[in-house]
């Protein structure tokens, strides 16, 4: 590696999914960059989904689900027998399709992963994660005078932010989104989508979305999947305007899909 290069934050090598005896993925090699956007394209049951639950080993409840490979963060490969799966997880947090809000207050949603692992000595510093929180995920204007209200009772936009800022109350090093604006309107995805420019400058980001648009615009790098293999992957840019595989000119082209 050269003194330009800069080591991914996280590395895929050979990695292959399993469900039951039906390969899901294929010998993926990928690396994530750090303080990136990297998107995950490509049609429906491609493997996109499968590939983004490996980096935090959300596939490990799935009964039957075996990976081959390896995934490393930071060099460390997150797969190890030694790999505390919790630790991990505040590490690397996730946002789901589908806002997914805790039955519980905004300020505790915000406040429930930091009370877990203890990153709060006092009341004041609970309340400093929770409002700095909400702050980088762009809430804090519209809950300041309703953190005892239900997180449920927030609109979809502003659920699915709350769900963000739960997410960075733990300090993870990466986050992961996954199809984040599929249920949201045209106003609520714009707003998540500058939040997700803002965020870049201090996290990982991987997303996965169906929305060549929205990968374009987000993205700085891309990767193509088709078939549970990844076909094709680098800068977004040269991914959408030069793509060296036919089978990713025909999707971001439209041509499938």
């Amino acid at each position: 590696m050269t003194a330009t290069e800069t080591a991914p934050k996280m590395a895929a090598r050979d990695l292959t999914v399993f469900y039951g005896h039906k390969p899901a993925l294929h010998d993926v090699v990928l690396d994530i960059p750090v303080n990136r956007v990297t998107a995950l394209i490509g049609p429906s049951g491609c493997g996109k989904s499968t590939f983004i639950r490996c980096l935090n080993r959300m596939n490990d409840i799935i009964d039957g689900c075996r990976i081959d490979g390896s995934v490393q963060l930071d060099g460390e490969d997150i797969y190890r027998p030694a790999q505390d799966v919790v630790q991990l997880r505040t590490r690397i947090g996730m946002v789901f399709q589908k806002p997914n809000p805790f039955p519980k207050s905004v300020y505790d949603n915000v406040a429930y992963g930091a009370k877990i692992h203890g990153l709060a000595s006092s009341r004041e510093e609970m309340n400093d994660i929770v409002l700095d929180s909400l702050e980088r995920a762009g809430l804090l204007d519209e809950v300041r005078d309703r953190l005892d209200a239900p997180g449920t009772s927030l609109s979809g936009g502003q659920q699915q932010r709350l769900c963000i800022a739960r997410a960075i109350a733990v300090q993870p090093d990466v986050i992961l989104m996954d199809e984040p604006c599929s249920a949201l309107d045209p106003i609520a995805t714009a707003r998540i989508e500058a939040l997700i420019t803002q965020l870049k400058t201090r996290y990982t980001i991987v997303i996965v979305t169906h929305s060549m648009q929205q990968a374009r615009r987000l993205s700085d790098k891309t990767a193509y999947f088709h078939l549970g293999q990844l076909v094709e992957h680098g800068d977004t840019e040269r991914v959408f305007d030069d793509p060296q595989d036919e089978r990713t000119r025909d999707y971001v082209s439209g041509r499938i899909g």
